[in-house]
This record gives C-alpha cells, structure tokens and sequence, in this order.
C-alpha cells in the first residue's frame, strides 16, 4: 500500500495570517494521524512564512507515525535537523521569493551541500530523501550523494493538459523505473488533487505520496479527516489500476 503523508504547512499559513495560536498545525498533524495519513510532512523556511521553530519541537513530540521535515541543504538547517532527529529528511530547493516550491533541486550544483547534510543524517539515523524533476542525470546524481529516496516532482504533470501531461506523466514513469534500478525508493508529491493523483499513484514503484495544498483546501469544505480519508480513497483506486 502507498504511504500518505500529509503535510500541515498551509494550516501554519491560516494561524501565522492573524497572528492567533489557532489552528495549531501539531493538533492538524494529529488529526490526520487518527484519519490514516501514515505520516506528517511540514517545511521549515528560512523565513517562517509558515512552519516555525517551535512547531518543529512540539511536532516531533505528537507525532507517532513518521515526520517528514522538509528543507533547504543549509548549515542553519542541518543542524536543526540534527537536534530534532525527524525520521527523514526531504531536501527541497528554496528561494524566498517564490510563493511554493518550484521545481526540483539540482543535485549536481547542489551537490557540496548535499553531501553535508547526507553525511550528517548517516551520523545521527536520518533518511534522506531529495526532491527532484524526472531526470535521469539527477537521479544518477541523487544515488551518487547517498539519498535513500528520491520523490519526484509531480507539479509540472497537474499543470500539463492532454498530450503535454500524457508526456509528463510517461517521464515520471520513466523515472520511478530508473530510481528503482538504481536502489532509490520512489516518492512523488507537489499539486497533487483527489482528481489528478490517481494517475500518479498507478505508476510503477511509487511508494510514497507527499500531499498538503489540497487536502488542506478539501478539509475547508469537509473538515480535516474526510479529506484525508477521501485523499486516501482516491490513491487506492489509483493504486488499484497499477496492480492490474
């Protein structure tokens, strides 16, 4: 079965636009817990547009699945990494002027601070996952710097319409099959909705899905644990066809 793991970052976003204690992402984290989420991502930015240091710390104590602590490869966070001990690890490209993650890191000119950080979580236990587009060149690059996982970038497939998504979602299952041949888990998230994740979680080897932004947006209209439950519904399907 594919993990489901949801990230909380957006329910920070709703608290940290009045500046109020409430929603609690942690209490979010639990309740998707109780729903089925087999884990709880959540990114902490250089500037704290949503998660923040002391979410972090409250989170690694609720949490009793799996946290996911998404980051930039820097020394400020490494070594947050390092104190906290999440259970993985998800190196994502950061630049303070993007309203979300665009694209996947660049492994290759990344790769000295990579390294780093993947030194640090063989010390301390951490997997180590990057985040990545499709690309044969960095998923050869991403087993090269000692990633566990690699999850790749889906965003470009939920934008893409007919022929063009067609496209994108054969390079993404071009990708999970290179991945596998090369050690890698595979995970994949970033735009993905109940309407469009069927189609990725029928692809070859996937084992892991990162979501946040819609089941966030769903659980607006139908409260927080249907949406994860539907959510998880609708990778079932998904994952359904693949076994076929």
């Amino acid at each position: 079965m594919i993990r489901f793991h949801v990230n909380i970052d957006h329910v920070a976003t709703l608290r940290n636009a009045r500046g109020t204690r409430y929603p609690d992402p942690v209490f979010a984290a639990q309740l998707a817990e109780q729903a089925g989420a087999d884990g709880v991502t959540l990114h902490l930015r250089e500037d704290r547009r949503h998660i923040r240091d002391d979410d972090l710390t409250r989170m690694r104590a609720a949490v009793t699945t799996l946290m996911n602590l998404e980051m930039a490869a820097t020394d400020e966070m490494t070594e947050i990494a390092r104190r906290l001990r999440p259970d993985v690890i998800t190196l994502v490209p950061e630049r303070r002027e993007e309203r979300t993650t665009e694209g996947g890191l660049d492994v290759m000119a990344a790769r000295a601070e990579v390294v780093k950080v993947a030194a640090m979580c063989r010390e301390v236990g951490i997997k180590l996952s990057l985040f990545i587009a499709p690309d044969l060149e960095q998923l050869a690059a991403s087993r090269a710097v000692g990633a566990e996982q690699i999850e790749l970038h889906t965003g470009e497939y939920c934008h893409l319409e007919g022929q063009a998504r067609q496209a994108e979602l054969e390079r993404l299952r071009q990708g999970c099959l290179r991945a596998v041949e090369l050690g890698l888990e595979v995970a994949a998230g970033h735009g993905l909705t109940r309407h469009n994740v069927g189609a990725v979680a029928a692809l070859p080897h996937v084992a892991e899905l990162n979501i946040g932004h819609a089941v966030i947006a769903d659980a607006v209209f139908v409260g927080l644990p249907a949406a994860v439950r539907d959510f998880r519904e609708a990778i079932a399907r998904g994952e359904a066809e693949r076994v076929r």
